[in-house]
């Protein structure tokens, strides 16, 4: 009996490592692809008879002196960045006190708002961008970054607001009351309580906003036109794939380049980010 327990056990561990590095070589794979085919050289990679995942040649930095010499990355890097930063904080300063206004304050029909709201998200941005180009050009905001600004929150804020309102009904009634009874205001009681025991939440938002910024397109290609403005997810694509022409190197290195930060932030804080998208549905 003991010999069998011992062989299950022993069976158990090699299946979990199996399974986990079945996932991290598909997981992984990607960067791994993007990672080999910006050093390739040109001949390398439009060889047939070459093994696509090794370098059959000696690596190239001709792609990279493309990318950073011949485009405007750099700044399209910038850009994003800029506009992600902006339109992280406009979510969090009109979500949060949303969310808990909805959460705490309006009773059964702040849930049913609540979901009304996050509705709103659901609306295809396909339907939206003539409506809101038209406000845009209204505004005078047509071809600059200030476009986006305006726009981005009109996706991020509804599912932020929902999002955090799951997160601030775990937060039991009575520590409010306990510190209001203290002396605090039910802002103050906002401020020095419900935020910091709502870091994961606010994590959650911080992440899922700047994601959404970062690779959002129809609003960037609508309502930005000029190269110096772009946007990252629009001028990789549209200034490095010129008519049949794919320059294959450059774009992976630009989606490798943009990727890596976001997934070592995912991965830095994915206890976090997991617990601001369940805590809601386990309460």
């Amino acid at each position: 009996m003991a010999r069998r327990g011992q062989s299950r056990s022993v069976l158990r561990r090699i299946g979990h490592f199996a399974l986990v590095f079945f996932f991290v070589v598909v997981l992984a794979f990607p960067f791994y692809w993007m990672f080999i085919t910006t050093f390739k050289q040109s001949t390398d990679l439009y060889d047939l008879h070459n093994n696509p995942f090794i370098f059959n040649a000696a690596p190239t930095l001709d792609h990279l002196k493309l990318l950073f010499g011949e485009t405007g990355y750099l700044r399209w890097l910038g850009n994003t960045a800029l506009v992600g930063v902006i339109v992280v904080a406009i979510t969090l300063l009109l979500a949060l006190p949303a969310a808990y206004a909805l959460a705490r304050l309006t009773g059964r029909w702040g849930q049913r708002l609540g979901i009304g709201i996050f509705l709103t998200y659901l609306v295809p941005p396909t339907l939206l961008f003539i409506p809101l180009s038209r406000v845009v050009a209204i505004l005078g905001l047509q071809d600059t970054i200030w476009s986006v600004v305006l726009v981005y929150p009109s996706f991020t804020i509804p599912f932020s607001t929902w999002l955090l309102m799951g997160f601030f009904k775990t937060i039991p009634r009575e520590l409010e009351d306990a510190a209001m009874v203290d002396g605090l205001s039910r802002f103050g009681a906002f401020i020095k309580l419900v935020v910091p025991m709502s870091l994961s939440g606010i994590l959650t938002v911080v992440i899922f906003t700047f994601t959404l910024v970062t690779q959002e397109f129809i609003y960037a290609l609508t309502f930005i036109s000029s190269e110096a403005h772009q946007m990252l997810g629009v001028g990789v694509p549209t200034f490095l794939v010129r008519g049949d022409v794919y320059f294959w190197g450059s774009l992976m290195a630009a989606c490798l380049i943009a990727s890596i930060p976001i997934a070592l932030l995912y991965n830095l804080f994915l206890d976090r980010f997991i617990a601001g998208f369940t805590v809601g549905a386990v309460k």
